[in-house]
């Protein structure tokens, strides 16, 4: 009897370990211009478990990148970001996020124009909304001038072709090319000064 209560109980711990750890990750989007640097930054970050390339905030589903390139399905470059809460929270990846675009520049990011390349946080609940409208707000005494980013309801969420996924740590050169070509990091720091990258480790 007393063995077999034991074995209920371990059994029930083991199911139960699993859950806890599923109930401290969360997922969150942000879109912050050419997807590649989006998520290449949130994986620099202690506590992302996983980004995902990909698009959001259209109205087609399952588009392809050639088709959100032509600017005509109204969904942004977006990454998915899975975080273990219990290591990072929301309000840190708000702040990281903030500080490696330009918020106040409405027709895209650097040198990547159109509407595919727009900013925005999608919140998934009130909270989030919450979390990224007083954020939002302090960016706005920060920088002392309008933002552009948006802040949207969270729409469905569609991968990118897999050549786009962590484009940046498989073509190291290629991706290298591209952020210095496009001025990224130079514009970054024209917008934020010392504060540029704020949030993330230093590299």
């Amino acid at each position: 009897m007393v063995l077999r209560f034991l074995t209920l109980c371990f059994a029930v711990l083991v199911l139960a370990l699993p859950q806890k750890a599923m109930a401290e990750q969360r997922v969150a989007v942000f879109a912050g211009g050419c997807f590649w640097s989006v998520e290449a930054h949130f994986d620099k970050m202690p506590g992302v478990i996983a980004t995902v390339s990909g698009f959001s905030g259209g109205t087609v589903a399952n588009p392809s990148y050639e088709r959100v390139l032509a600017g005509d399905t109204g969904h942004l470059e977006a990454v998915e970001v899975t975080y273990d809460s219990a290591k990072v929270t929301y309000d840190q990846l708000l702040y990281a996020f903030w500080h490696f675009i330009d918020p106040t520049d409405g027709g895209g990011q650097f040198c990547d124009r159109g509407n595919q390349y727009e900013t925005a946080i999608f919140y998934g609940n009130d909270a989030e909304k919450q979390a990224a409208e007083t954020s939002k707000l302090g960016i706005v005494e920060e920088l002392r001038k309008d933002i552009a980013t948006k802040i949207i309801p969270a729409l469905p969420f569609y991968a990118a072709e897999p050549y786009h996924q962590d484009f940046a740590s498989k073509n190291p050169a290629r991706y290298e090319a591209y952020r210095v070509g496009c001025g990224r990091d130079v514009a970054i720091r024209s917008v934020w000064g010392e504060r540029a990258f704020a949030g993330l480790p230093p590299t």
